[in-house]
């Protein structure tokens, strides 16, 4: 199965830390019961095991938009009941999809280097329709894709997000992208939590996740999406052994407990 280009590098840019960019919200300081100690982490495996993808065969958009729904449909089963158990009231995030960049999202305009964000003020996941995804959104990397954006979702409803009312970046210190990392790097995990919790059904292969765990922050698509250096994606989503590690460490554990970044060395999340 090709990959999409863009689809590859998007779980590292999902929310766009690029150029003094964000699009995204980040957590408050790691001192904090609610991001070290959150119920969450207390709520054990996902229940879920079986999420049916949709055929994809003709490549249109509609085809596209359908793939997706059902993909968030499974989200939403799998995080319900453990935010529920854990004390939160659960609402779906709302989703939109679009086909240009400069989309309005709730939190400005879609920005390029993107393939999917998630903004914390109105709850709303856009994912951009490029045509390559169009042609073949089954892609597993676009289901981390999505997947990670729910992470966002889940972090906002469990407390663990701190935004302005642009949805930007609130830092204590500016400089200080530690806590952007450990936030970015947790959304990762929790998407494997729901990948390896339902990777049996999809008829998926080692191979397959194996890929996922190579593909993120590949130097010739960030150069090719106008990002200059390697290090300014690592830098707000961690390097790619770091990516890899949360994201491997969420679909073995198929739990959140699984992914308390905020009690993670900083050797985890550099």
């Amino acid at each position: 199965m090709r990959t999409p280009r863009l689809a590859i590098i998007a779980g590292a840019l999902a929310s766009v830390f690029v150029a003094g960019t964000a699009h995204a919200a980040v957590a408050a300081p790691a001192s904090k019961p609610v991001l070290t100690k959150n119920p969450i982490y207390k709520t054990g495996r996902l229940a879920l095991r079986t999420c049916e993808e949709p055929p994809v065969r003709s490549g249109t958009e509609d085809e596209a938009r359908v793939y997706f729904e059902a993909v968030l449909e499974c989200l939403d089963k799998a995080w319900a009941p453990k935010l529920k158990q854990a004390g939160f009231a659960f609402s779906k995030p709302k989703f939109q999809v679009i086909t240009k960049l400069g989309a309005p999202t709730g939190c400005g305009g879609f920005p390029g280097g993107a393939q999917a964000l998630y903004c914390p003020v109105n709850k709303t996941m856009t994912l951009l329709l490029s045509p390559n995804v169009v042609e073949e959104p089954s892609d597993p990397v676009l289901m981390l894709v999505v997947a990670h954006e729910y992470g966002h979702h889940v972090q906002k409803l469990t407390g663990m997000l701190r935004h302005n009312k642009r949805g930007e970046y609130v830092l204590d210190n500016p400089r200080n992208l530690e806590p952007v990392r450990r936030t970015e790097l947790q959304a990762e995990c929790y998407a494997g939590v729901f990948m390896g919790s339902v990777w049996d059904s999809l008829g998926r292969s080692q191979k397959e996740f194996d890929s996922l765990l190579k593909g993120s922050h590949d130097p010739a698509d960030l150069s090719a999406l106008g990002v200059k250096t390697r290090s300014s994606a690592d830098l707000s989503h961690g390097s790619d052994a770091n990516v890899a590690w949360w994201l491997k460490r969420g679909f073995t554990g198929k739990s959140a407990g699984s992914c308390n970044t905020w009690a993670a060395p900083k050797g985890k999340v550099s």
